[in-house]
């Protein structure tokens, strides 16, 4: 679909060099009448399902399927109170269909989203796929990673750029779907955004192998697509161990 004035988007999923099939999903959506649209925004969303078999995409695709829909369907409400009932929901679903069937047990996933109302964005988070926020020349990572190296850098065991290269690097504390229940980070306060703000969100298939310094120049020098295709590219010759996914969305401030 053609986004609304207000913003300039691309996004990219690549399978990667090591992995038979892509089991990251991801989302773009805004309502069709300009008055849902005023009510709700827009959502964009990426997850990074695991699981082995089909199970890590189901999983992903689930969890993107009931954010959609929700942010779409659900009733009129708060940014916010719309991600946590979505998140809820997905958690639900993905477990039922595990259930339904055992050979696809343990499969979860990751989910980042993000909603961006009139000059406010929201999130909700899950896993360790990632929202950063590019704005002149600095670059903040939004959400935290649910993962056992970022315990262990809050704790102080190890640095940030241990962390990096850490071989449990992959492993979760809370994913969607593979728990009793989902323990996800919501946007407390939503944060104001400006013209020429960039958020970028991404499964670690890419964070994991381009750099935050990276992000900004590619983002910043080129327009959201080829960005999208530069950090991809970038992510491949590094090897490409895992699926890449990211959306770059830049506000050009000519709408709500």
């Amino acid at each position: 679909m053609t986004p609304r004035p207000g913003i300039e988007i691309a996004n990219l999923s690549d399978v990667g060099c090591e992995r038979a099939q892509n089991e990251d999903n991801f989302c773009y959506a805004e309502p069709e009448s300009a008055e849902a649209f005023q009510k709700r925004g827009r959502l964009i969303a990426v997850a990074d399902g695991m699981g082995g078999h089909e199970g890590g995409q189901v999983a992903s695709r689930l969890a993107v399927d009931t954010v959609w829909d929700v942010f779409l369907n659900g009733p009129d409400r708060e940014p916010l109170d719309a991600l946590t009932e979505a998140y809820v929901l997905a958690h639900a679903a993905i477990q039922d269909y595990a259930y339904q069937h055992p050979e696809l047990s343990g499969m979860g996933t990751t989910c980042t989203a993000a909603i961006v109302r009139e000059d406010k964005l929201f999130y909700g988070h899950v896993g360790d796929s990632r929202l950063y926020l590019l704005r002149k020349d600095t670059i903040t990572r939004i959400t935290r990673d649910h993962s056992y190296v970022q315990a262990m850098v809050d704790r102080g065991t190890i640095s940030a750029e241990e962390a990096k290269t850490h071989p449990q690097r992959n492993v979760l504390t809370s994913a969607m779907g593979s728990t009793q229940s989902v323990e996800a980070d919501f946007a407390e306060v939503p944060t104001s955004l400006e013209k020429d703000d960039i958020l970028l969100l991404c499964t670690d298939g890419l964070h994991g192998l381009v750099s935050d310094e990276e992000f900004m120049s590619v983002s910043y020098q080129n327009p959201p697509r080829e960005a999208c295709r530069k950090l991809v590219e970038t992510a491949k010759a590094r090897g490409g161990y895992d699926n890449i996914t990211v959306q770059i969305v830049r506000i050009t401030g000519n709408g709500n």
